[in-house]
């Protein structure tokens, strides 16, 4: 009788998570159900396995959701975040584990007690960022705790990039994961860590002004800017003494202070609707942010707006998006200024079919050992294959996918809504990792302490 795995949702981040869980089907006796609200969109490669069964899933119809979930061993969720809460609740009461690359919320938190008494394992944040962080930083960490050292500093970035040789545009960037992500980043709270022993914050319309520069061997020089909430893994991590505790976003040089134009006008606001946007042009939609004038022009009106001279590369960039066009529509109805921003946004930044994506993760550890301070960087680069098979979707789907089999081959056995820092957890996931090309190049360099011209040689 093959064990059984219910995957709900198969959207971008699944590529390289179905390849997995197929190549592993046989071997392992495993029967794989995908149910999809598009079951039409899945790949016949995977709809024609004779492993693996798609179904047409609707998760907000109780009945057929429960009826998908009882007939399986366990469940990954890869749905968006706020939805896994409706499987969750089903895989308490059906008795079945649950895995996510999600951030836990308080309401899946909540459910600890009765994974517990249930003996169920609830594995989130198992995918990239949240995931593949959390599991190399301590394997660094209790390393370094194991010998006797004593952390003072930790700063972790991650980057979700286009590959070198696809690097075609102004921006240096193209959407290789849910776009709405990106255009949102860093909204609803104050980026705050802890720098040099002082707490540290950054409201909303500074964050992309706030930046440190990283350089990866091989890979040239990259800026970061702050996450909303460094110090969320404080506890997690055993790092309550740290000086400095700062997690952050990668991007190329020269991104955050070109996306600040947008944050700078206004449109990258959700928390309203413009009537009538379905008609608008760009070009109208990005004088609703700009002085009237009988004269001047739109273009005129947002540089002296901004104070931007006709000869800077900001300038440049905003042409290359062609947001000051007349005939190109919106076609979104009564939209919120990030939707348009999406939507524009997307005209240039879509991944051609076989282009590749890079992601990028970069962590820095100082400590302090016998009396003298040192420090270890790491970092990782995976690239991806094209479109389809992105580096997203393979650092994503890979420890999704590795932590299901381990959990149903009792190789992580503790139950409960965890996030992978145990070293029965994280240390068998990265070793497979590495056989997929996703490894850690360490290095050791003098103990610099904070310093926001980091260097990851």
């Amino acid at each position: 009788m093959p064990r059984k795995i219910l995957l709900i949702g198969a959207g971008k981040s699944t590529s390289y998570l179905l390849d997995y869980l197929l190549e592993k089907a046989e071997p392992e006796d495993l029967h794989v159900t995908v149910g999809d609200l598009n079951p039409g969109s899945i790949a016949d490669t995977t709809k024609d396995h004779p492993r693996c069964s798609v179904i047409f899933l609707d998760i907000f119809k109780v009945t057929e959701r429960q009826k998908a979930v009882v007939g399986n061993d366990i469940v990954i969720s890869m749905l968006p975040a706020s939805l896994h809460i409706n499987v969750a609740r089903d895989c308490i009461a059906l008795g079945k584990h649950l895995v996510t690359a999600s951030y836990i919320s308080n309401e899946i938190k909540a459910l600890d007690p009765e994974a517990k008494e249930k003996g169920l394992i609830f594995m989130n944040e198992i995918g990239l960022d949240p995931g593949i962080d959390h599991m190399s930083a301590m394997q660094i960490i209790d390393r370094i705790r194991d010998q006797g050292g004593n952390l003072l500093l930790f700063e972790s970035f991650t980057g979700g990039l286009v590959a070198p040789e696809h690097d075609n545009n102004l921006w240096n960037y193209k959407f290789t994961w849910n776009p709405r992500n990106v255009v949102v980043a860093g909204q609803g709270g104050t980026a705050k860590f802890i720098q040099e022993g002082t707490y540290k914050y950054i409201p909303y319309h500074k964050l992309f002004r706030r930046t440190e520069f990283l350089k990866i061997e091989g890979y040239g020089n990259f800026e970061g800017y702050a996450n909303r909430d460094s110090l969320n893994y404080r506890e997690a991590y055993g790092l309550q003494d740290a000086l400095t505790l700062y997690r952050g976003t990668m991007r190329r040089v020269g991104f955050s202070k070109a996306w600040n134009i947008f944050v700078q006008l206004g449109m990258t606001d959700d928390s309203y609707r413009i009537e009538n946007s379905e008609g608008m042009s760009y070009r109208e939609f990005v004088n609703l942010f700009l002085p009237y004038s009988p004269t001047d022009s739109v273009e005129l009106k947002l540089r002296h707006y901004l104070k931007i001279d006709q000869d800077d590369i900001m300038w440049e960039k905003l042409l290359e998006l062609n947001i000051f066009d007349s005939r190109k529509k919106i076609e979104l109805p009564n939209a919120t200024p990030a939707q348009i921003l999406q939507k524009i946004l997307e005209d240039s930044w879509t991944l051609a079919k076989d282009e590749k994506d890079m992601i990028v993760m970069y962590h820095k550890f100082g400590y302090e050992l016998n009396g003298q301070k040192k420090q270890i960087d790491a970092n990782m680069v995976a690239i991806g294959e094209n479109r389809t098979h992105t580096a997203m979707a393979k650092t994503v789907g890979l420890p999704v996918g590795i932590a299901t089999l381990a959990i149903l081959n009792k190789k992580i056995i503790s139950p409960g809504v965890q996030i992978p820092i145990k070293k029965e957890v994280y240390e068998p996931i990265l070793a497979e990792l590495k056989a997929y090309g996703i490894a850690f190049k360490e290095n050791e360099v003098p103990y610099l302490g904070y310093n926001p011209d980091s260097v990851a040689s």
